[in-house]
């Protein structure tokens, strides 16, 4: 069975950037339902319900055709809610927050500048058409290469190319910002860099390394 994983930080935690409201909304009821919807959909299936969901997204081919496009949906939102949260960092301070070591240095390279990233990632996740994530993904076909790329709905980088590790994620579903932002998802974007976690993406980063 897949499980809700408690947030690893108290639901006020990203304030003022992401209100309290928002995050027990976004973790206590949108990401709860997909885990819900998962487990209901392979009821009976006990070699799928017991995949890490991650596996599960890279090989769909093993769920039933007839509920395939359920199980890809609904697995997308567990994975992809289970790393956003992950990702940020809770009692955000006034200091500007950057990468540093082997993925700063990456970004660097790839982008030009931290400050060139931030503006390419910022223009994927806005440019995106309708409810979706943008990503860094570490692709391991090209030298482990940085990218950034975007996916519809509930879609991961791990149903698109079993070779796309992600690192980083944004969610811009409106559930994730409209409570405080709105219409304004260019200011959620914008407050949103103050929470990302580094320190963890670092390492996820480093992990894809080490077993490239």
């Amino acid at each position: 069975m897949f499980t809700l994983p408690d947030l690893p930080y108290a639901y006020s935690s990203l304030e003022p950037f992401i209100d309290e409201e928002t995050m027990h909304v976004h973790h206590d009821k949108h990401h709860a339902s997909y885990v819900k919807n998962l487990n209901d959909l392979l009821t009976g299936h006990e070699d799928l319900l017991n995949m890490d969901v991650n596996d599960l997204l890279v090989d769909l081919r093993k769920v039933p055709e007839d509920i395939r496009q359920k199980v890809k949906n609904n697995a997308g939102g567990v994975a992809n809610h289970n790393m956003f949260w992950t990702i940020m960092s809770g009692n955000p301070t006034t200091e500007a927050r950057s990468p540093s070591g082997s993925l700063k240095n990456e970004i660097e390279k790839t982008f030009g500048s931290f400050e060139a990233f931030q503006e390419k990632f910022s223009a994927m996740a806005l440019g995106h058409f309708g409810s979706g994530w943008a990503w860094v993904v570490v692709n391991k076909s090209k030298n482990m290469s940085l990218e950034i790329v975007d996916t519809t709905n509930q879609d991961s980088p791990f149903s698109i190319s079993s070779m796309y590790t992600p690192i980083l994620c944004l969610d811009v579903w409106e559930h994730a910002y409209y409570l405080k932002y709105k219409n304004m998802r260019a200011d959620y974007i914008e407050a949103w860099w103050n929470v990302v976690n580094w320190t963890e993406v670092d390492k996820r980063f480093q992990s894809v390394a080490l077993n490239k």
